[in-house]
């Protein structure tokens, strides 16, 4: 779910290559939900292989690495580990929304309700194990550093930007700034062309960039009071308030200071343990962390997992391939090259 604080966060819309020569730590589960939910047929079927095992994941992260390598892009995917225990209600909701959604879909499917069937089926995205194993080997195929966090991928994410190992996390969900991270870069896996809700047109999606320092000078709040505006509003650890949403939840931190002030003086009872949630965002475990390699991609393992393995277009794969040897070229000469002009 994440915390939804986009109405009261500013963002710049920038292009790819914008981030062009940029590290980025990508919030791994985030993005692999993302190609899950969005790459599917009409009906909402996901693609599958003749095994009848899904391969959408699998699509993206091929597909979609593929164009932010040509422009230049280094992505380090971050894997979740395990989830603090308040968490856990949050993961049992989530699994309830998506069996509900799956059952209303093959509901839909039957009755011939194609739009709502496609709909019901993006809610019912499962992730198992498998899919997190084949991923993380399709990534280290493709020379993408693959880093396993000991518990939230966002919270190593950020820290990794902090220490400037990155330049940006990528992610949709604001956790990241709530874990203190200086830049989070929004929509890097789904920019694009997509359908506006039920509607047949289509709206253009771009990649922003939410820097927290500005956003908190703009705000005029400390990073203490952004985390308990989002305990406010909901986050992965607990339910809102009724009625308080984003920009009410910044007047009564404005107005009070903390959530003890809004709780003794506004008379508002929360219920939830909010130091400990306080805790999660403010104090994450620090983790040691290796600096990240990227290298060439290896075509012969690629081949192997996604045409041998999954039945993949052969062709098509092996074309993407030769694009991006010669996109790699070129940045390798043009580098060169500047570095020679840097020389005389």
């Amino acid at each position: 779910m994440g915390t939804k604080l986009s109405e009261i966060m500013n963002a710049e819309t920038i292009t790819l290559s914008d981030l062009s020569d940029r590290k980025l730590a990508v919030d791994a589960f985030n993005t692999l939900y993302q190609f899950l939910s969005i790459i599917r047929q009409p009906d909402g079927t996901p693609l599958k292989d003749r095994q009848g095992r899904i391969t959408s994941h699998l699509s993206g992260l091929f597909y979609r690495n593929l164009n932010l390598l040509e422009v230049g892009i280094r992505p380090v995917y971050v894997f979740d580990g395990i989830s603090p225990k308040l968490k856990t209600p949050e993961k049992e909701r989530r699994k309830e929304i998506r069996e509900a959604a799956r059952k209303e879909w093959a509901r839909a499917k039957e009755e011939g309700r194609i739009e709502d069937a496609r709909k019901a089926a993006q809610a019912s995205s499962r992730l198992t194990s498998e899919m997190v194993e084949e991923s993380k080997e399709l990534l280290s195929a493709l020379g993408i550093p693959v880093i396993q966090a000991p518990s939230e991928g966002e919270a190593l994410a950020a820290q990794m930007s902090r220490e400037k190992i990155v330049w940006a996390s990528a992610s949709q969900d604001n956790d990241s700034l709530l874990y203190n991270c200086p830049r989070m870069v929004r929509n890097l896996s789904i920019s694009g062309r997509r359908r506006a809700g039920r509607s047949k047109t289509y709206k253009t999606i771009h990649p922003e960039i939410v820097d927290l320092d500005l956003n908190l000078k703009l705000l005029k709040i400390t990073r203490t009071q952004l985390v308990d505006i989002a305990i406010l509003v909901g986050t992965d650890y607990n339910d809102g308030i009724s009625g308080i949403g984003p920009k009410t939840a910044l007047k009564l931190v404005k107005e009070y200071g903390t959530l003890e002030t809004i709780q003794s003086e506004k008379g508002i009872d929360l219920v939830m343990p909010y130091d400990e949630i306080r805790d999660i965002f403010l104090n994450p475990p620090d983790v040691k962390i290796d600096e990240p390699v990227w290298t060439e991609p290896n075509h012969d393992v690629l081949l192997e997992i996604l045409c041998n393995e999954h039945a993949f277009s052969q062709d098509r794969v092996e074309r993407s391939l030769q694009r991006l040897d010669e996109s790699i070229r070129k940045m390798h000469e043009e580098a060169k090259q500047s570095s020679l002009d840097d020389f005389f």
